[in-house]
């Protein structure tokens, strides 16, 4: 990446082994040189079979319980008379838009990953594209509410889908999102070791100030920014642990046999924003 995609620098510097650390504005960002094409190609089903999650959709009691957290917080800041349709960008399997869909007069999802979108618009019955939103045409449509769920640090180029939807959207909408913060408490402490740096499929690494600085640029006014808790399976944990991470599937399989991955429970590491932005 030749120029900060907050501030436009061109001078950065090391911040962890893979991690650069932009001079002028702080922002954080994987030195990578990917294609948005080899990019996409990481988020195959084996993504959500395997690679990144045991069985996403096996999971989905559980990650749609975040979801209607989620949405309980954009409730308080919507308007019925307003705020009618709304856009997820990063779909995935259509977990969010299942939920949201009985808020929305419209929901639509986009998704790069095929057999998300196929889940989504053949299983579950959502509105649901199969493409790059940057390449999407979308005419003359208008949102009132964009999501991005744990999307943005996916992205090579963040700032274009945000300028791209900023013309889509009008004075008074929202932009909701979620990312890690890398100045968090958390992610200080733990250092190159926070569990959330794992590129190429995390790219940037955003602060609040970062966040807030990047949303500005095009037209967006954070509102909203605080730390949210999650829920967690067991089985995805125990899937991270010891499958990934200590490469000891014996040990998973073992828990998953005697049914100890079988429940949930609510976590709050305060390195996770959740940040409700207003167009100008």
């Amino acid at each position: 990446m030749n120029e900060c995609i907050v501030c436009g620098s061109t001078q950065a510097e090391t911040f962890y082994q893979g991690l650069l650390k932009c001079r002028k504005c702080s922002h954080i960002f994987a030195d990578l040189k990917l294609t948005d094409e080899e990019l996409f190609q990481l988020y195959s089903r084996n993504y959500f079979l395997g690679d990144e999650y045991s069985d996403y959709v096996a999971d989905k009691r559980v990650i749609q319980k975040n979801f209607k957290l989620r949405l309980k917080t954009l409730r308080s800041f919507l308007d019925p008379n307003l705020h009618a349709s709304l856009l997820e960008i990063g779909c995935a399997y259509g977990f969010f838009l299942e939920v949201a869909q009985t808020r929305f007069k419209r929901v639509l999802g986009i998704d790069i990953t095929e057999d998300g979108v196929k889940y989504a618009s053949n299983i579950l019955h959502l509105d649901a594209i199969h493409g790059d939103l940057l390449k999407y045409d979308f005419g003359e449509q208008k949102f009132d509410v964009v999501c991005m769920w744990d999307t943005i640090e996916h992205l090579r180029q963040p700032q274009l889908y945000i300028e791209k939807m900023s013309r889509h959207m009008a004075s008074g909408s929202l932009l909701a999102i979620t990312t890690g913060d890398i100045a968090s408490m958390n992610a200080r402490l733990r250092q190159d070791k926070w569990r959330l740096i794992h590129p190429p499929t995390h790219i940037h690494y955003f602060s609040k100030t970062t966040l807030a600085k990047l949303l500005n640029n095009y037209g967006f006014d954070v509102v909203y920014n605080r730390y949210c808790g999650f829920y967690r399976s067991i089985d995805n944990i125990a899937y991270n642990i010891f499958v990934l991470r200590q490469k000891q599937p014996h040990i998973y399989n073992w828990l998953k046999h005697v049914g100890l991955t079988n429940f949930d429970f609510y976590l709050n590491l305060y390195d996770i924003m959740y940040a409700i932005a207003r167009k100008r």
